[in-house]
């Protein structure tokens, strides 16, 4: 797959404490690429020093093989969603839509015909046909990140950049709006670099997932590699599905302050030591229960359950005081019951353990 989006060593700093560290890495054409860091991680910066909005401090950005050193915005070829929309208040859907066109510096389109026919194009192509006078103010919060969308996309850019596009949405309208970005993507044909805080956002819409932390890239990665086998601590717990331990590699076992754990055959190398068991990969049982030669057990103080459709999360307290927690997938058995206060056996394969140092 052709390469559409390359970054070399760009940092950027504010204050002289840095936003971007050295970041390198390369996107591919025609693919829906999400970007998940935490807050603070510099996820917008990033944005902004592709579009063009901050310049960085050293590094380069090639952009289909063309450097973008000091190249406005306007003139990048890489259109940006905002995250509040920024839509005009006192346009209707229509207008907002041509305002990109219309007064462009670049070949400005002025023919009212071609105009319209762009316009009515590009919202039958985002499934806002005959919302064409409807003011912005009157729509629904998916329709109005439509609108935004489709005023990017008229302007015809090589690029699509959205900064936490779904989060100004309710939980309902974040779901169905995930299907439909890939859908309209897939329809124009042109890659969106997508950035979220959101673990399950970014697993489920990216065809190439990239974990930004401190600001660099921790790892760039398919969604499925990402979420099974996570490149560094800091990304496990950026996922949010996974128990992780302190401690140190010592010989065949993770000692930490949560007891001994003996190891499998390997262990990745990372910057911290750390040792993590992701939340389903772990059963609950009776203290009494047996343990086999390949199974690693802790016990915790059972404290309370959240339910949520599908799957049942339990929390448990460790004798350190940290919190232990296990998701079970309830398909067709009853969800399990467990006594508040009570002692658990927390037992899970010594295979499907992440060990880092």
């Amino acid at each position: 797959m052709s390469t559409v989006l390359q970054l070399k060593k760009v940092t950027k700093s504010y204050g002289g404490a840095p936003a971007l560290d050295a970041v390198d890495f390369s996107l591919p054409a025609n693919a829906y690429i999400a970007l998940l860091g935490p807050s603070g991680s510099g996820k917008t910066t990033l944005l902004r020093v592709i579009a063009g909005f901050e310049e960085p401090d050293s590094g380069s950005i090639l952009f289909h093989g063309k450097r973008l050193d000091g190249v406005e915005p306007h003139d990048r070829g890489i259109g940006f969603v905002f995250q509040n929309f920024a839509l005009f208040p006192h346009l209707s859907v229509a207008e907002n839509v041509a305002f990109g066109l219309r007064n462009r510096k670049v070949d400005p389109v002025t023919d009212a015909r071609v105009l319209a026919t762009r316009v009515q194009d590009m919202l039958a192509l985002v499934g806002l046909k005959g919302f064409e006078d409807r003011a912005v103010t009157q729509i629904s919060g998916g329709q109005r990140q439509r609108v935004a969308l489709a005023r990017t996309l008229v302007t015809e850019p090589k690029m699509v950049l959205l900064d936490e596009p779904l989060g100004a949405l309710d939980a309902n309208l974040r779901s169905r709006m995930r299907s439909e970005l890939k859908a309209i993507r897939e329809r124009c044909g042109v890659p969106f670099l997508h950035v979220t805080g959101s673990e399950s956002e970014a697993l489920a819409m990216g065809d190439l997932v990239l974990v930004l932390d401190s600001g660099r890239i921790a790892q760039a990665a398919a969604s499925d590699v990402v979420y099974n086998s996570p490149a560094t601590a800091a990304v496990a717990r950026f996922l949010n599905c996974y128990n992780l331990f302190a401690g140190t590699v010592a010989e065949d076992a993770f000692v930490g302050p949560a007891g001994r754990f003996p190891l499998s055959a390997s262990h990745r190398k990372a910057p911290q030591p750390a040792y993590a068991i992701r939340y389903d990969r772990v059963s609950i049982r009776n203290r009494e229960a047996e343990l086999s030669t390949d199974e690693v057990r802790i016990e915790g103080d059972f404290i309370a359950s959240e339910y949520s459709g599908a799957t049942v999360n339990s929390f448990f307290a460790l004798d350190g005081g940290h919190v232990f927690e296990v998701e079970s997938h309830l398909s067709h058995a009853r969800p399990p019951t467990f006594v508040e206060k009570d002692r658990y056996a927390l037992v899970w394969k010594k295979e499907d353990a992440l060990v880092f140092g």
